[in-house]
């Protein structure tokens, strides 16, 4: 990081760029990518798997440092994360800390007198996949989370309600997600899955229990739809039972491409009929503003979260039954989906703006690093 003057910033907590995995690596490509372009240092801690050796490397003027580490689950990730602070400590520049689940390392930057930002997400520990061991250590590092960080980042204003019992309300900030294009959306990414321009309807989210997978292939597959139903993620019914309980469920109508990232994913997101989107726990999720920025008409499950994301053109469902009723009506309704189409994209230009999050995002971070 060559000149005094240069701006600079470390970003931790995602498993690396090029994203490939979930919203937070997605967010990290984006703002890292942004931050260049406005004359930033930007380094991005990635976790690669052991048989490599580690390296720094150079990515559209990012600088990836590549960490090796034996296994692949949350042992691992604990182990990168260690790995990774441990170096971001050797200096003194600050830090974009991406997620609490290690947040009892965010005490180090705290007593070297780094600052450190931290993007809280959803609230981890009530998510139903987790055991009771797993939901005692995100709910412990929640706190220590929230006391640590000198400053914290809310996507969402429920998660900023949330967030107001763990630090006061000048140490929060809300700003949420955005979105922007890999490239033009192209038809040539469509005909490997045999699909035509607005024959079909997505689902992209971890295919965990609450994210309702499960009910949204209920509903769906409750009669014959006369689209197809593309459900993204990898599923693996030999080896997990809800992916079982999943693919059971499903009529011949809907496909399990497997996992398709950008921009792949972009063009079929942007010649989709509609996105159904069932989560119910978590804050601003990025694949709900990515279909709003594809224009995507929205059936979410009802809650306070999906509600301030997808604005008031979107269709809410509470139950199996009320989703499978909906549908019947979307599908059948060309008018309301051209509602639906143009209100999405009003509600992605009104709060999810890729220019004004970028900055607000930016702003904050030097606002902090000058207060330090």
């Amino acid at each position: 990081m060559d000149s005094m003057n240069q701006p600079t910033l470390q970003i931790l907590g995602t498993r690396g760029i090029p994203a490939g995995h979930g919203g937070f690596e997605a967010f990290a490509e984006m703002f890292a990518l942004y931050l260049v372009g406005q004359g930033w240092h930007v380094r991005v801690y990635c976790q690669r798997p052991f048989s490599e050796r580690f390296s720094i490397e150079d990515w559209n003027g990012v600088e990836l440092y590549k960490i090796p580490v034996p296994g692949s689950g949350a042992f691992s990730t604990i182990h990168f994360d260690i790995l990774s602070m441990r170096m971001a400590l050797k200096c003194k520049i600050p830090i974009l800390t991406l997620g609490y689940n290690t947040a009892f390392l965010n005490a180090l930057p705290r007593w070297k007198g780094i600052p450190n930002i931290i993007n809280m997400d959803g609230i981890e520990w009530k998510r139903g996949k987790w055991g009771p061991l797993e939901k005692a250590f995100f709910y412990f590092n929640e706190h220590l989370g929230a006391r640590f960080g000198d400053h914290l980042i809310a996507d969402h204003p429920e998660i900023q309600k949330h967030l107001l019992k763990r630090a006061k309300a000048s140490k929060i900030t809300v700003i949420p997600y955005s979105a922007k294009w890999y490239g033009e959306p192209s038809l040539e990414h469509l005909k490997p899955l045999k699909l035509e321009p607005y024959s079909y309807l997505t689902v992209i989210a971890r295919s965990v229990p609450e994210n309702q997978i499960l009910e949204v292939v209920q509903a769906f597959s409750q009669e014959k739809r006369g689209v197809k139903l593309l459900i993204l993620g990898r599923y693996e019914p030999d080896k997990n039972e809800y992916h079982r309980k999943v693919c059971q469920a499903a009529s011949n109508e809907v496909v399990f491409p497997g996992p398709i990232y950008q921009p792949q994913v972009a063009s079929l997101r942007h010649y989709a009929l509609g996105y159904l989107h069932g989560h119910t726990v978590g804050g601003t999720n990025p694949s709900l503003v990515e279909a709003l920025h594809a224009s995507d008409p929205i059936l979410a499950a009802d809650n306070a979260f999906n509600r301030w994301v997808a604005g008031p053109s979107a269709l809410y469902f509470s139950s199996v039954t009320d989703l499978g009723n909906k549908l019947q009506l979307f599908l059948h309704d060309s008018q309301q989906r051209e509602r639906m189409k143009k209100g999405s994209l009003e509600q992605y230009q009104k709060r999810f703006a890729y220019q004004k999050i970028m900055e607000d995002c930016r702003d904050l971070i030097s606002k902090v690093v000058r207060k330090n």
